[in-house]
């Protein structure tokens, strides 16, 4: 039995994470999950609900449990204005902030359409924009129009009637089309124009060769960097702030999908010589261009969660 709980980790931390935003609390919410369940297999009935709507149900509710009294979670550009200059300002705490998810820890499908659907709901502007709705509305929403439970089934998860939970899906679909989050194309590995401007976004970014990357950058192009509050909009300021010294020069990008889309591994030289993991980088591309960066600065711990290394050999002098 332990063996066909665990199978379910891959979908129950991807909806734990579409609901909390947080990488370290669904991990925790979904191995609490898994304990509970072990504990209760008594309990469950295959006659009145699937195995996976029960654990849903189990997880649901120790969810709704950690996000009692939590901050509400969200990206740097829903924090206020564009900076206008390069000041970071002071670092905010880290539960002020979606943070970023490994592809391989969110997925649990085969299906290439289905794929597309589940890569769409955890880019980080969709899992930003569900932390604005109320925690039953958000899982209203995960339930039936990601993960296409049933009505009924999304009642029998929430505890709750059919009514109360359509009343809850209307409502979260309300918001979400009231105020969308921004638009991007989800990560296609197979698509041979997306992949050409991911290698010579790199290509640039490692040559530390700012007309280039700021020629790949859309004009309404964003920049973050998570823990600071702080944003730039516009290509030119973009280029203006990664041209601003030569800190980035020497590093190094190593691909990995993350929240579905495009991700990199940034490492820079250390003492040793080597190249040491630095921060995690999220770009999200539209209409062949890069739309959104966004550096989480302070996560070169996390590395091995997104089956990184932990260290480079020194990168070559620039091209």
């Amino acid at each position: 039995m332990y063996e066909e709980l665990e199978a379910h980790r891959a979908p129950l931390t991807g909806y734990c994470y579409r609901l909390l935003g947080s990488a370290a609390d669904s991990e925790d919410a979904v191995q609490e999950t898994l304990i509970r369940a072990s504990r209760r297999m008594d309990d469950f009935d295959p006659q009145r609900a699937r195995l996976t709507t029960w654990l849903h149900h189990i997880a649901t509710n120790i969810c709704l449990d950690m996000l009692r009294g939590a901050k509400r979670r969200a990206l740097a550009v829903d924090m206020g204005p564009a900076a206008q200059d390069a000041d970071l300002g002071v670092p905010l705490s880290s539960d002020r902030f979606v943070e970023p998810m490994p592809d391989a820890r969110l997925f649990g499908v085969d299906d290439p359409a289905e794929q597309v659907i589940a890569r769409e709901s955890v880019r980080l502007a969709f899992v930003a924009a569900l932390q604005r709705l109320s925690p039953k509305e958000r899982a209203a929403l995960v339930l039936r129009d990601v993960l296409a439970f049933s009505a009924q089934e999304s009642a029998t998860v929430l505890g709750t009637s059919v009514a109360a939970v359509n009343s809850a899906l209307q409502r979260a679909r309300a918001a979400l089309a009231e105020d969308p989050p921004r638009a991007s194309d989800v990560l296609d590995p197979q698509d041979p124009g997306q992949r050409d401007l991911l290698e010579r976004y790199v290509a640039a970014f490692e040559d530390h060769d700012i007309p280039r990357l700021q020629a790949l950058l859309r004009e309404d192009a964003t920049l973050s960097m998570p823990p600071f509050a702080w944003w730039v909009s516009g290509a030119d300021r973009i280029a203006k702030v990664m041209g601003a010294g030569d800190a980035c020069a020497g590093d190094k990008l190593v691909p990995v999908a993350i929240n579905g889309s495009p991700g990199f591994g940034q490492y820079r030289p250390g003492p040793s010589g080597r190249l040491e993991p630095f921060a995690l980088l999220v770009v999200e591309v539209a209409d062949g261009r890069v739309a959104h960066l966004a550096t989480f600065l302070g996560s070169g711990d996390r590395f091995s969660e997104f089956g990184l290394p932990q260290e480079l050999e020194k990168s070559a002098p620039p091209r």
